[in-house]
């Protein structure tokens, strides 16, 4: 066994070792290269070559599933798809790809024991995965070498890992982005989050957004993320952000809802979003009529359809995304690939960001080894081309990915966020659809968050 948990391959030479410090980013990259223009070209793709003419390739993709908290298998089923269209292909780069899946569970132990089976397997990559333990699973990858590629963007340490390589600028970004959203409309915002470590940033993160447009900060209410009722906490929300009531009979209903939508209430509580939404529709009258928001992965297409669509709690509230809406053409390789290689199966939302980052990831994966162009690909020869690599394009899902040092963040909370850009989206008529064309750069919002932190 070497030092990244493989048996080494029968190579011509020996590749030569990559030395990294585990959990930081104090590492030098190298510049661009030949390789990183294969990236950007699609270069290195051998025309002819069948699948499974070269090595196979070994990946990992793992997700909680069958929990009581959040829950994605479709993420798994994505990565299984994904290599049945691949396969029946040619491959990737003319390598088999072989997908094997893991259930984590929503626990440090599942993640840790999800990741040790990915090096005992001999992954060369964990790719498209979820889980919010970052600690349980990042250290076992680092010491086995193995690069952890397009993370849900739940945990820190996929924003600070030398060996992650994010494809989205996780929550971090998205609530930076909220901010930048809701600052035209929202004189005052309430923001409804986790009373946990990984919750306590939100709050700089969304001020910071809302600061661009000089709104005051936002009212921060904290609650536990697994309750099953937000009564109190959705009556607190709304006495900082909705009108009055007694405004009413001053100035008149009319005033006072315009009044009112100048008020804003935004939950960032993953899968219990929707409870708490239960309980602030309870608690709300028609007097007081606020603006509600949130981000993907707490409030998506799937949640609006069976909270009542255009009649239900969501219709025009905003909703900060990473990817292009649902509905938009750049998703159609992979809702023909869903359609195809995974007919029936309930699990795969095309809408879902989890089944999204998934596929982005997986594209990227199979542009990394296309460049390579190499018989046999280990871990390290993925490290080396990702970390020099000048860009990998993804239809126009996201901005070219590069993971070089100049690439990086100045925050030292989530350096590793390469990806800075979010859509604006609205609920309307009952979908999702954009607010605003095109990608919002939240960089000097997330920058800016850290240095006010």
């Amino acid at each position: 066994m070497t030092g990244y948990g493989w048996r080494r391959p029968r190579f011509t030479r020996r590749p030569a070792r990559i030395h990294r410090s585990p959990g930081t980013t104090a590492t030098v990259f190298a510049t661009c290269s030949a390789v990183g223009a294969g990236l950007l070209t699609g270069c290195g793709v051998l025309p002819g070559v069948a699948g499974g003419s070269r090595e196979p390739i070994t990946v990992m993709t793992w997700a909680p599933d069958g929990t009581s908290a959040t829950n994605a298998p479709g993420m798994p089923a994505m990565a299984k798809a994904f290599a049945r269209w691949a396969n029946a292909n040619g491959g990737i780069g003319g390598h088999e790809l072989n997908v094997i899946t893991c259930n984590e569970h929503n626990t440090a132990t599942g993640a840790s024991d999800c990741a040790r089976r990915a090096v005992k397997e001999q992954a060369v990559a964990v790719v498209g995965s979820y889980s919010q333990y970052g600690s349980a699973f990042m250290a076992p990858l680092e010491a086995a070498g193995i690069p952890y590629l397009g993370g849900y963007g739940i945990s820190d340490q996929e924003f600070t890992s030398a060996l992650s390589y994010p494809v989205n600028g996780g929550q971090a970004a998205l609530i930076a982005g909220s901010g930048r959203q809701l600052a035209p409309d929202c004189e005052q915002v309430a923001l409804v989050r986790p009373d946990t470590i990984s919750g306590d940033i939100l709050p700089d993160l969304l001020d910071a957004g809302l600061d661009a447009a000089h709104r005051r900060p936002a009212a921060d209410i904290r609650t536990a993320d697994d309750a099953g009722d937000y009564t109190a906490q959705a009556e607190r929300a709304l006495a900082q952000a909705g009108a009055d009531p007694a405004l009413v009979s001053r100035i008149g209903r009319k005033a006072a809802a315009e009044k009112a939508k100048k008020g804003c209430v935004t939950a960032v509580l993953g899968d219990r979003t929707e409870t708490f939404f239960d309980s602030f529709r309870r608690v709300q009258s028609d007097d007081q009529m606020v603006r509600v928001a949130s981000v993907i992965g707490s409030v998506g297409q799937s949640l609006i359809d069976r909270t009542g669509g255009k009649d239900g709690p969501f219709e025009g509230a905003y909703v900060t995304g990473w990817y292009p809406e649902a509905d938009d053409p750049r998703w159609g390789t992979m809702k023909k690939v869903i359609s195809e290689e995974a007919f029936g199966d309930d699990s795969i939302d095309a809408a879902d960001a989890g089944v999204q980052t998934t596929w982005i990831a997986y594209t990227v994966l199979k542009k990394v080894v296309e460049s390579l162009g190499q018989d046999s690909v280990r871990p390290p020869d993925l490290v080396r081309a990702l970390n020099t690599g000048a860009g990998v394009n993804t239809g126009g899902l996201t901005p070219d990915l590069c993971w070089r040092f100049e690439d990086m963040l100045a925050a030292p909370d989530f350096p590793r966020i390469v990806n800075r850009q979010v859509t604006f989206q609205v609920v309307r008529d009952g979908r999702l659809v954009s607010l605003r064309k095109g990608f919002t750069d939240v960089s000097s919002t997330l920058e800016d968050s850290a240095a006010n932190g």
